[in-house]
């Protein structure tokens, strides 16, 4: 290993489009050690915050067929039955919600949680109460994606939060992706929600931290012979 390598593996990727706001903190912070040092520390420590902030590390995805694996880095705030929103079109039945809540000093980008074809994605407008609540999932500005997989349907909607003022989607309609692959990011603190089938059965549990793009949610092919699981 050369020792370009070996520094560079000691630095996560940052994702582009934290660039702009680290160098507006950067810039900012020299401004401030120019009026007086202390304010120009406290910068200093925002800057390298936002930069922590829009770190894009690598994962190992399982690619098992039929594993629903993460889409973001956080604390698993709900797993319940709830009608899906009407905009997804997926009919008005109660789905397995899996919700992820990211705080300020998760990672923010998401991925997607199945291999499948994005069949809808679909913008709503809303307001930006605190992500944390249940109500969040129907107020709430978002952003959902509806992708075939496995022979069924599922979703997993981008919910801006209380700080989050900005959803982005790098994916678009009728693409073939993988599971683990980036989709978005949101911006600053927000929460994520995956619909299953009602009968899927959940493999985490409320409180549990997951990892995006690592930790498996669900099994969408639990009933195939050989799927076992145990709890631990």
């Amino acid at each position: 290993m050369s020792v370009y390598q070996s520094i560079r593996g000691q630095f996560v990727p940052i994702t582009p489009e934290g660039y702009p706001f680290i160098g507006v903190f950067a810039l900012v912070s020299l401004v401030l050690f120019w009026i007086w040092t202390p304010l120009g520390w406290i910068g200093t420590v925002l800057t390298i915050w936002c930069a922590y902030f829009f770190r894009d590390p690598p994962r190992v995805t399982p690619v098992r067929e039929g594993l629903v694996v993460a889409p973001a880095d956080g604390r698993v705030s709900q797993v319940a039955l709830a009608p899906p929103p009407h905009e997804l079109g997926l009919g008005d039945k109660p789905m397995l919600r899996v919700s992820i809540f990211m705080s300020v000093f998760d990672c923010h980008i998401n991925r997607c949680p199945v291999a499948g074809q994005i069949e809808k994605i679909l913008y709503h407008p809303g307001v930006f109460l605190n992500a944390d609540l249940d109500k969040a999932s129907e107020d709430n500005e978002r952003n959902a994606l509806v992708i075939a997989t496995a022979g069924t349907r599922i979703a997993v909607v981008q919910i801006a939060g209380l700080v989050a003022r900005r959803i982005v989607c790098f994916a678009r309609e009728g693409q073939v992706i993988g599971a683990g692959q980036r989709f978005g990011m949101i911006r600053f603190g927000s929460r994520l929600d995956v619909y299953l089938p009602e009968a899927t059965a959940p493999l985490v549990a409320e409180g549990q931290i997951a990892t995006g793009g690592e930790t498996v949610l669900a099994d969408l092919r639990a009933g195939d012979a050989g799927r076992t699981y145990r709890a631990s």
